[in-house]
């Protein structure tokens, strides 16, 4: 007798089961098969240059043209070709509108100086970025003298820094991180005040509409500057192609990079006009390309490349242009940023000078985007993932749960809660007078930490391997402020033989702090700001000699105009 078979509902659950195990099987094929991918790209059509290139340059950002900039000053002979993906420098990163424009010095910005856990503050990453910022400034100044950069105003605008908050706790953290920073000749003249009537001479919007009873405080650093980083990239970038040895590519995108086994770089790169691929080679590749660094450098294949990954993170800002709002707020003020948040997310409200006029910029809000660029793809985050780096990834997302909680937070914001931020900063500001712009797209490093493990670093980091081939820059802020030091350490990686020897005096007619720290010395403070000042047409606070670290803390009242340049007294 024949024995019956299956219910036909339990064999049509059964082959449902099997296909979802199916499914399932597949996707995880796929998803191994796609983190086992080889990293490294394939090879391009051969070269066509028998000589190689001495640099190849990759992304039109200021970081890339400051170090193409450096190398035409140190090797004028040198050949270098710099390939820009989109029609002209400076559209991502380094636009006017994709960032704060702040010359980072650590005046104002509260996450550069932690309080400790005795309650003390912690201000060394704050003396270092002020001083790389002095080089920054150096950098400048010689290249106005040079005629490479225009008339200062253009791209660099005294604008005072400021620190505001609430709250008896976050009172309490001001009034110690000033007493801390003062000590520091190069923070010398920060200004600490509870008095509401003083904040409102600073910036009036901030404290117009304000209710009276609310504790404030705020610090005020005078010699703060706004910076136009587009400017500086297409000045110093037009100035590069005057050299015939710099050849500058706009429209042409990186696809491959190969070392042969002679060392030399094969950069293969297509004509988005034409959509044709060449092959070049080349002694060095920089990789500037900003968000897209990481991507290129995996591209490299080289061994350093595996122990990075990517974390993207877009910005948003409220843009007013009225020249009735503009006119009344000529400082940088910065908050305290949300627990959870990156430091760029920082709030401030910046006074702007952009396309030849007066902005002020409130924000940023956090833009939730897979994309590494803001002319980049949604798959530029999911294209970095490999089997080498998920791992990290994975375990700093994990273990950045608050990050993680805010974005998604920020990603539901509407312009109703962006009001709601915004009048803590400016408590009269009416939601019509403002418009939302996207500001520039930043990539935060994942890195393996040989001692901490995977982490998410907030800055940036040089990349090299160990022939000094090639450099990448990954990271964000303080970003732009700091890229004529960084561009120095990217020299001193890549070339350290040529810097210890030949090049070192023209790098100190470049920088004459080259080698030296500032901080530490009130005269030699003094000598450097008083020639950049002069030169940027920027104001000048002159530092006492009893101003060292360590020393009581200094005089904090406003300094006399006499040690203001003439421009600084004109305003």
């Amino acid at each position: 007798m024949q024995a019956p078979s299956a219910p036909a509902p339990r064999r049509s659950r059964w082959r449902k089961t099997k296909i979802a195990l199916g499914i399932v099987v597949v996707l995880l094929l796929a998803a191994i098969a796609f983190l086992f991918r080889p990293m490294a790209s394939p090879a391009g059509p051969a070269a066509d240059n028998d000589r190689p290139l001495d640099m190849v340059v990759i992304g039109g950002g200021v970081m890339s043209v400051t170090l193409a900039t450096y190398l035409q000053e140190l090797e004028p002979d040198w050949r270098v070709a710099l390939f820009e993906r989109l029609d002209n420098v400076a559209e991502e990163s380094s636009n006017g509108w994709n960032n704060a424009g702040t010359g980072h010095s650590g005046f104002a910005e509260l996450n550069y100086t932690p309080e400790n856990p005795d309650g003390s503050i912690d201000t060394s990453k704050a003396v270092v970025i002020a001083e790389q910022f002095e080089v920054a400034r150096q950098f400048w100044a010689h290249e106005v003298k040079t005629g490479r950069l225009g008339a200062p105003n253009g791209f660099i605008n005294p604008t005072p820094h400021m620190s505001f908050v609430w709250g008896d706790a976050n009172i309490d953290y001001l009034r110690k991180r000033q007493a801390a920073l003062v000590k520091n000749p190069l923070f010398y003249g920060m200004e600490y005040t509870r008095d509401p009537a003083k904040i409102r001479a600073w910036a009036p919007l901030v404290m117009e509409g304000r209710d009276p009873n609310q504790k404030v405080a705020a610090t005020y650093m005078p010699i703060g500057t706004d910076v136009n980083w587009g400017v500086i990239t297409r000045q110093l970038a037009t100035a590069l192609t005057r050299n015939p040895n710099f050849d500058l590519k706009l429209r042409h995108e990186v696809r491959g990079l190969n070392r042969g086994a002679d060392g030399i770089w094969n950069v293969t790169v297509r004509d988005l006009t034409t959509n044709k691929d060449r092959t070049v080679r080349a002694r060095f590749v920089f990789i500037g390309a900003g968000g897209a660094s990481l991507k290129l450098l995996q591209m490299s294949g080289i061994p350093e490349a595996r122990d990075y990954g990517g974390f993207p993170v877009g910005g948003q800002f409220l843009a007013f242009e009225n020249p009735a709002l503009t006119a009344r707020h000529d400082v940088k003020v910065y908050g305290k940023a949300e627990a959870g948040s990156p430091p760029m997310s920082v709030p401030h409200l910046d006074a702007r000078k952009l396309d030849g006029k007066s902005v002020i910029l409130f924000g940023p809000f956090a833009l939730q985007s897979t994309k590494f660029l803001k002319n980049g793809s949604w798959r530029d985050l999911f294209n970095s993932v490999y089997k080498d780096n998920v791992g990290p990834m994975m375990a700093v997302g994990a273990e950045n749960a608050e990050l993680v909680q805010y974005l998604v937070k920020q990603a539901m914001l509407t312009d109703k809660d962006r009001q709601a931020e915004l009048v803590k900063y400016f408590p009269n500001a009416k939601q019509g007078d403002w418009k939302l712009i996207t500001a520039g797209q930043r990539v935060q490093v994942i890195k393996r930490d040989p001692k901490k493990g995977p982490v998410l670093q907030f800055g940036t980091e040089i990349v090299t391997d160990k022939q000094g081939s090639i450099a990448a820059l990954l990271g964000a802020s303080p970003g732009a402020s700091t890229s004529p030091a960084i561009m120095l350490e990217v020299l001193k990686k890549a070339f350290p033989q040529r810097l210890a020897s030949i090049w070192t005096p023209k790098i100190e007619a470049m920088i004459p702090s080259y080698g030296r720290t500032l901080n530490d010395d009130p005269a030699f403070t003094n000598q450097i700001r008083r020639m950049t000042s002069e030169t940027l047409k920027l104001p000048f606070v002159e530092v006492p000699a009893g101003v060292r670290p360590g020393a009581a803390a200094a005089p904090v009242a406003t300094p006399p105009a006499r040690s203001l340049n003439r421009e600084q007294q004109a305003m």
